[in-house]
């Protein structure tokens, strides 16, 4: 029999609408019932590809006995933290600062009022090794409301308290001139001088112990930072490479190391399991330090930001390897995560189902692996020799028992590159390289058609603002992208841009309150965005403006960024706000930790450089976008400066902020190939120690003046808003660049 969940849109909540619990949606309704009843509401978050949620749901909640136990004592509310990412992170937030761990299930007691007195993660159906079963923790929990309430509300305050106070504290710590954004008292003519610490001093300094951090955490032999599990944390690419464009690249030695690191890790990630070699793509995490053996779930934020770490370090250092990996990237999102309307699904899931002939059974990474016998009878022995020395297949399989210890891939292969090509051909006595990276070629074309005859893991099919923001950002760069291999791509990856922006702008943007929705699943979700949404679909916007040089993307850029403003924008301490002020929420928060996907305010920072600089903003404006990207630098100063690897991201547009503003003004038809050429010189620069910003005179008030030359598409490159003599021949242009 269906619960309440079955009138839900979000895929998530319908995989729990036959569940015997009661489950209710998170809404006022639900609220309701718990203050009429007098119970705490038994909250559960997680998110339709997350396996263990789908371990937890097995075991418990499809347990009609914990069933009965939950609705007998408890409001039992499912939430999708994809949807509502302002809920999960306050709880998320008490979570961790109650147990210093956290994770998906997300599982919390909350008081009537929606205070939060008890929570964690994952909790099985039984007592085991010191750890409470979920049919204890219930029994105790609805004890103690009967017996010890006033104890439970008064947790619940004090948390909720502590949590006000810390995010307080932090934001009175940039004003307190002795705290981290303060300058140490010295002696100047018998005076002790002492005050804040200038911001350009302040970022400077950041930046040299953020490239320390890394530095220092990084692994030298199998690429990342720390050991396992390894994630693709995209802002720390980003990072990288950012210091490598302000040291100069490859001319000096911070510069050299900085490329090296983005580099490396990224070689090492295309080479590892965690690298789909047959579909494109990349899986979310590697449980080990080798990025070998994956958590097998695909999400659309990791790909597009992965696809950008790739076409970047590939711009910087010429590994043309790189981008044949971001072509992989695109390749898999529009081939099976693109709905046909334009936008693009969130996520396919780590398990499904084995087929038949493999064994039968649900298990994580049934899709992806591969027994020896497989691949045998897949392809021409030849052939097969060929993938399993280049992949390390093994007749028992290759991942260690200490890899695998649920047996989920026991006597299965993980496909990983073992090996340079020219090694794996050179030890099969195979003299003509390119003829069989060829044969190679085909061979993975084999094993993906027999792959995609396998039951497919689930698809979570809905499509989020945010996360098509990051794809909006990939595909606008891959378009303009000057990698050879990108060449045939670049009309489809524009195309794939100009959908996704369309699909936002006609299905996520109400053009009456001018807001973005956040989600849409065969329509749109009655769920106002947040600010990850404005950001991220800000940030690929712009990006989409630098590719086709359109005015009317940066114009509803510029709508957007207004609206961000008015909705997010914390007036008394500066900075941006998770939701919005009628969210409904028990506490309101600013994230500060560029985690797997950067915070709102991070991108915003950067965002709001891009637009200033596009409006002709002087660098040291006390009005417009520059004053308030100064405050929103300042309201996270005590967390960049003291703990600069948290916010990386934020660290990069910090540096655009102090750049002199440099931009490349073309003037003339751009249906013109000349004028083609003038931009893909742009687009194929070497990245300069400030960023460039390609634009047209339609586009700005200051720059309206710069007219063709001749008749001809003319390039302006200009510093500050000071512009050279105009030139009109691409390698002019190219010369000015290189010497800029």
């Amino acid at each position: 029999m269906s619960n309440a969940l079955a009138h839900a849109t979000s895929p998530y909540l319908l995989q729990h609408a036959e569940n015997p619990v009661a489950w209710l949606e998170w809404g006022e309704a639900a609220f309701a019932r718990a203050r009429a009843e007098d119970k705490p509401i038994f909250l559960s978050i997680g998110y339709s590809t997350c396996h263990w949620c789908h371990v937890m749901a097995r075991e418990c909640f499809e347990n009609g006995a914990i069933a009965a136990q939950i609705n007998r004592d408890f409001i039992p509310v499912k939430l999708d933290r994809e949807e509502r990412p302002d809920v999960d992170r306050v709880y998320m937030t008490y979570v961790q600062a109650r147990s210093g761990h956290g994770g998906w299930p997300l599982n919390v007691w909350l008081t009537p009022d929606l205070k939060p007195f008890f929570g964690g993660t994952y909790f099985g159906p039984e007592d085991r090794e010191g750890r409470r079963g979920l049919p204890s923790l219930l029994a105790a929990i609805a004890e103690a409301w009967k017996t010890r309430r006033a104890d439970l509300v008064a947790e619940a305050d004090r948390a909720l308290a502590s949590l006000e106070n810390h995010y307080k504290n932090r934001a009175a710590s940039v004003a307190d001139s002795g705290g981290p954004g303060a300058r140490p008292a010295e002696e100047a003519g018998g005076v002790a001088a002492e005050g804040p610490v200038p911001l350009h001093d302040a970022a400077g300094d950041a930046y040299e112990r953020g490239f320390m951090h890394l530095y220092e955490s990084f692994d030298a032999d199998k690429g990342g930072f720390g050991g396992a599990p390894k994630f693709p944390r995209a802002g720390n690419v980003d990072f990288l490479l950012r210091v490598a464009a302000l040291q100069g690249g490859e001319g000096t030695e911070a510069g050299r190391e900085a490329l090296k690191m983005a580099s490396h890790t990224l070689r090492r990630m295309c080479e590892g399991g965690l690298h789909d070699h047959l579909g494109g793509g990349f899986h979310r995490y590697a449980v080990d330090d080798a990025w070998f053996v994956p958590h097998f779930e695909k999400m659309l934020y990791d790909q597009a930001q992965i696809a950008r770490n790739l076409l970047d370090c590939a711009r910087a250092t010429g590994d043309e390897r790189l981008a044949w990996a971001a072509r992989g990237v695109f390749d898999y999102l529009l081939r099976d995560l693109a709905h046909p309307a334009g936008g693009f699904f969130s996520a396919e899931d780590a398990d499904s189902d084995r087929a038949p002939e493999a064994g039968g059974g649900h298990a994580e990474g049934a899709f992806y692996v591969w027994t020896r016998e497989e691949i045998d009878r897949a392809l021409p022995p030849a052939d097969a020799a060929l993938v399993c020395a280049h992949f390390g297949v093994e007749a028992a399989g290759n991942v260690p028992a200490e890899l695998d210890p649920h047996g989920e891939v026991a006597g299965r292969n993980i496909l990983k590159q073992r090996r340079p090509f020219a090694d794996t051909a050179a030890a099969l006595g195979l003299p003509d390289v390119a003829a069989a990276a060829d044969r190679l070629a085909a061979a993975l074309d084999r094993l993906r058609a027999v792959r995609a005859a396998r039951p497919r893991p689930h698809l979570d099919d809905k499509i989020l603002a945010a996360w098509n923001g990051l794809a909006l950002s990939a595909f606008a760069r891959g378009a303009v992208h000057p990698a050879e291999c990108l060449a045939d791509k670049r009309p489809f990856l524009l195309e794939a841009a100009l959908r996704c922006a369309r699909f936002i702008e006609r299905e996520l943007f109400d053009a009456e309150r001018a807001t973005l929705r956040r989600s849409w699943r065969e329509g749109r979700a009655e769920i106002d965005g947040f600010a990850e949404d404005y950001a991220f679909v800000i940030a690929g916007l712009l990006d989409l403006h630098q590719a086709t040089l359109d005015a009317h993307w940066l114009r509803f850029a510029e709508k957007l960024q207004a609206t961000m403003d008015r909705l997010f924008w914390d007036e008394e301490d500066g900075g941006y706000f998770a939701s919005s002020s009628d969210a409904g929420l028990v506490l309101r928060l600013k994230d500060d930790y560029d985690g797997a996907e950067p915070t709102a305010s991070s991108v915003a920072l950067a965002n709001l450089v891009r637009l200033s600089v596009l409006a002709g903003e002087p660098l040291f404006a006390n009005d417009g976008h520059r004053a308030r990207v100064r405050r929103l630098a300042e309201a996270f100063r005590s967390q960049w400066s003291t703990a600069p690897h948290a916010m990386p991201v934020l660290l990069c547009g910090l540096a655009d902020l102090l750049s002199e503003p440099a931009h490349v003004v073309l003037a003339g038809d751009p249906r013109d190939p000349a004028f083609a050429a003038l931009a893909g010189v742009v687009h194929s620069a070497p990245a300069l120690n400030a960023p460039l910003h390609l634009l047209t005179p339609a586009c700005a008030a200051w720059a309206a003046d710069k007219q063709p030359v001749g008749g001809r598409p003319t390039a302006y490159l200009c510093r500050d808003y000071t512009c050279q003599p105009p030139v009109t021949e691409p390698a002019a242009l190219l010369r000015l660049l290189a010497e800029a």
